[in-house]
This record gives structure tokens, sequence and C-alpha cells, in this order.
């Protein structure tokens, strides 16, 4: 802006001022500040703080309990990825897993004895008898006709008991391939594969025991604590050894009930540390917590931001650290500030813009504001004077 038009500016204000100051006893000074429109960038922010933690950790346990074997790790060690840390002492495992694989080959075993009882040799072998049987009958039915016809009463009575013994010989084959070849009970089939099933179930478990025995890390990574000694016994679900990752940090930041609305997955995210001025680290927000705290009758909600750490920076677990999360950035817009924008009786958005020494309000439309400046999309140009009412109360009488 030129000078000149500085100078115009400040003495129309000071009229201004004269001219309201003069409106009446009791009602106030008023004031008006110039402000120039600009060209420049905006962010819309809200502010958190929270403490820095680590977003890659684990808690190894063990798949059963039993007696603690073998502790390959201390307090302190640096691990890298399937190395063994610890080991439970497999020998109870074991003997149940062999139990539980003899139960299954006894269900197995038990099954296929129900749906086929007998080998295709032993149904072959007793239709073959059944053949037999017949043939034979039909010799002796034969040899009795023969005997008939010959008038001869030994023969008959020979040849009578043989019919009788040949029938009752081919009654025994066919009852016997009858059985051989007789549909087991569909009800006691279902049982027995159930048994089964359940069989195979507990030798998958077992063997899961026996592999869960050993603990690896998940990740490289440095072992945090060692609850347990070697020879101790455990109970399931014992922390054995805590795993961080040192080179995987978060900010836990606890953001205000008012502002959560607004946070979002992906959004950006400039972090200060209170220990370590100088270090500025930019992250994303990872998860956003769905229940609240309260904290001095606030409502917070936990926010987790990532972040990578600059190599060879002091940043420890557990340091103080503000946050402000970027909702909404604008780049190379038109800003005035927002005591600049009233509204017309109509409620619209509006500026008094100085034209050739006279003030002259002018719609305008508006877009975010970080709560100090406003973008301006349309009603303004670069360079521009908008002026700023400010009142100020009037001096109560009989004070110094």
């Amino acid at each position: 802006m030129k000078i000149w038009q500085i100078i115009a500016v400040l003495l129309l204000c000071l009229v201004l001022a004269g001219t309201t100051a003069c409106a009446g006893e009791g009602s106030g000074e008023v004031y008006w500040q110039p402000a120039e429109v600009v060209r420049s960038d905006l962010t819309v922010s809200i502010s958190a703080s929270g403490k820095i933690g680590i977003s890659n950790d684990a808690n190894l346990t063990f798949g059963s309990g039993g007696k603690v074997d073998k502790i390959y790790v201390e307090e302190g060690d640096e691990v890298t990825k399937d190395e063994v840390l610890a080991k439970l002492d497999t020998g109870p495992l074991e003997l149940a897993f062999t139990q539980a694989q003899t139960a299954m080959a006894q269900a197995e075993y038990t099954l296929e004895k129900t749906e086929d009882p007998f080998s295709k040799k032993e149904i072959r072998d007793a239709r073959d008898d059944v053949h037999d049987a017949e043939d034979y009958l039909d010799y002796a039915k034969a040899m009795l006709k023969q005997a008939y016809l010959d008038n001869d009463e030994e023969a008959i009575s020979q040849w009578e008991t043989e019919v009788y013994l040949a029938q009752i010989n081919l009654g025994i084959a066919e009852e016997k391939l009858d059985a051989m070849t007789f549909d087991p009970d569909d009800d006691e089939i279902e049982i027995l594969e159930m048994q089964v099933d359940a069989a195979e179930q507990a030798v998958a478990e077992a063997q899961k025991q026996i592999d869960e025995a050993t603990i690896t890390a998940p990740f490289d990574g440095l072992v945090a604590s060692v609850y347990v000694k070697e020879g101790n016994i455990i109970p399931v679900v014992t922390t054995i050894v805590y795993l961080i990752d040192p080179t995987s940090m978060e900010l836990n930041a606890e953001v205000d009930e008012i502002d959560i609305p607004d946070v979002e997955l992906g959004q950006r995210a400039i972090i200060e540390v209170d220990a370590l001025p100088a270090l500025q680290l930019e992250g994303v927000v990872a998860s956003i917590g769905s229940l609240p705290l309260m904290e001095a009758g606030l409502m917070l909600y936990n926010v987790k931001i990532n972040f990578d750490i600059p190599e060879g920076s002091e940043l420890k677990v557990g340091m103080s650290a503000t946050t402000d999360i970027v909702l909404e950035e604008r780049g190379n817009v038109l800003l005035v500030p927002n005591r600049a924008i009233t509204q017309d009786s109509q409620g619209n958005p509006i500026v008094k813009v100085t034209i050739n020494e006279e003030i002259e309000e002018r719609p305008v439309v508006t877009g975010i504001s970080d709560g100090f400046d406003t973008e301006i999309l349309d009603g303004v140009s670069e360079g521009d004077v908008v002026m700023i009412e400010t009142k100020v109360k009037p001096s109560s009488p009989g004070l110094f």
C-alpha cells in the first residue's frame, strides 16, 4: 500500500473516532482500526496434549501353563525377529499329545470297523459259501430223487438226511452273508464320526500347545521386562516377556469432547515435545478412541498419532508433548481479521472497506477460519483496506 493511502486511512479513522465520540455522553467511544487484505496460507487446527508411548509392543505368553524350562534373554537385551526367548518344559505336553494320538487312532478304527466290519475277501468267501451250499443242496435233492426211482429205502433215508442238513447249511451261509452286507446304523455312525472329530481336535490342540511352548520374538525389538525365572510353575496366560520396538513411537493425545467430532483418521499433526523444544515432529492420526476419559470434570478422548522418529533424537517414552491436529489447510488465499467481518440486517457477512477516504459496506463470501483470520472467497481484493470497529467503554465519573 502506498504511503499516502495509509495516511489518508489514518486521518479517516481519526475523523470517525472524533465523530462517534461526540455521539452522546455515556455511549462510549468508537475507534476504527485499518487492516489490509493480504494473501497468505491458512491452517485450521485443534490443540491437544499427551504422552509419548510405544506403538508396537507385545506381551508374550506360552500357550499353556507348566514349568518354565529356559529363559534366554534379560531385561534390556536387543533381539531379532523369530529369535527364541523362552521355552516351557514340554514333557507333559508331549505325553498329552501321544495320548491324544492314541485316542484318535482308536476312534478311527472303531468307525472304520462299524462302517465296513468285513473285508472284501471275507464277503467274497461268504458268497462262495452260499453258492457251494446251494450246489450241494441241489445235488442232495437229485440223489434223493434217484433213490425214490430205485426204490432204495436205505438210500432214501440217507439222502433225506443229506437234504435236510444241506438246507440248514444253506440257511446258515445266507444269514452270514446277510450280516456282512447289512447297512450299519446311521445314528451309531454319526456318534462315532463325532468321536473322531473330537479326537482330531484334541490332537491339534495338543500339537498347538507344544508349538506354543516356545516363545519367539515377533519383531526386532528390546526386551523391556522378564516376569518369570527358570523353574517357575506358571498358570495359563502368564506374561513371560514384554517386548517393545523402540523405533516405533506414538503420541497418546487427549482431545476435548468439543473438538473430537472434527478429528478424522489420516489427518496431519504437528507435535512439539516439552523436554525437546528444538524437536518438531510431524505425524498422522492413527486411531480415535470411542470411550471417553473423565479428567477434572472434562470429557476427553484418546487419539493416537503415529510419527517417524528422527535419527539421533533424544526422544523417550513417557515424555509430555502437545500437538496441533490440522483440520483444514488453504494456500495463497485472501485473509482478513475475524473482527473485520460483521453482518448486515439480513445476517449476511460484510466488511467495511475504505474507498476514496469513505467507508463502504461490502458483502463477502467467507471460507474457513482459524479463530483469528478468515478466508475470503469473494468480495474484496488483495491490498484492500478493511476497517475494524472497536468500542471503548467510558470511564465512570469520579474515578481518577
